[in-house]
């Protein structure tokens, strides 16, 4: 891997920028990364640099848009920060509303592992053996364990406030889903999002019970709102987090 400062690009709205560019042996095309705290280009070694400017130039338009989503999403994010771009040892990965640091060790076996020791650090068991990007193979790993934790999660949530109204759902679903936090279909199904894993557990927790709700109230009633205070006094202060800091957990890893 090679990084190089390259000087700050000026941008047409006069706004000025720095990149680097990173190149990667493991990299079959040019793309751009886009964090709070650099531009990054990542390049396969046998693009010129011609091309990489010419590449920049293209997708200015695209990189100020992303830039100005980043910085003004990041100042609401609070301790969750943005996913890493790149899942190597020491970076921090955001669970519960903290920022736990990843250690990466090697394993005989084949298959990458996950595991949380307390609530203190990551270990991912990466196979010896592994093809392919090992950065993404890590963060696919993450994101596979952190659904696993939600439904395990959501589970003891809806066992803990089903009963109270007699909210059952006919079905948990766990997915990966862009603009919500959560569902109740027709037939009282649940959809929940993962991503919620990244926020503090009381965030979760809120989204469960305002879904079980939806199971009597097809609607955003005052008998709806009261059925959640019912279950969760505090729930306009969660509600309020998840409108501050919402887009922060919505960025995923």
């Amino acid at each position: 891997m090679i990084e190089l400062k390259m000087p700050a690009w000026a941008a047409k709205n006069g706004q000025s920028f720095e990149y680097q560019v990173r190149r990667s042996a493991k990299a079959k095309r040019t793309r751009i990364v886009i964090t709070n705290e650099k531009v990054e280009v990542v390049a396969p070694f046998d693009v010129p640099e011609s091309r990489i400017q010419a590449f920049i130039a293209a997708e200015q338009e695209w990189i100020e848009k992303a830039l100005n989503r980043v910085l003004s999403r990041s100042a609401g994010a609070g301790c969750l920060g943005l996913a890493p771009a790149d899942y190597s040892e020491g970076v921090n990965v955001p669970y519960l509303g903290r920022m736990l640091p990843l250690t990466i060790a090697k394993t005989t076996t084949n298959r990458l592992r996950v595991e949380l020791q307390g609530l203190e650090h990551f270990t991912v068991y990466v196979p010896q053996n592994l093809i392919g990007d090992r950065s993404e193979h890590i963060r696919a790993g993450l994101a596979s364990w952190m659904r696993h934790q939600a439904r395990q999660h959501a589970q003891a949530l809806i066992a803990k406030h089903a009963g109270k109204f007699g909210l059952y759902p006919r079905q948990l679903r766990i997915k990966t889903l862009k603009s919500r936090w959560g569902s109740c279909g027709p037939n009282n199904d649940i959809n929940l999002n993962w991503l919620l894993m990244l926020a503090p557990a009381d965030m979760l927790e809120y989204v469960v019970v305002h879904e079980l709700c939806h199971i009597k109230h097809k609607n955003h009633s005052p008998a709806f709102w009261a059925l959640v205070a019912a279950h969760m006094p505090d729930y306009p202060q969660r509600r309020q987090w998840l409108k501050q800091h919402g887009a922060g957990v919505m960025r995923g890893l």
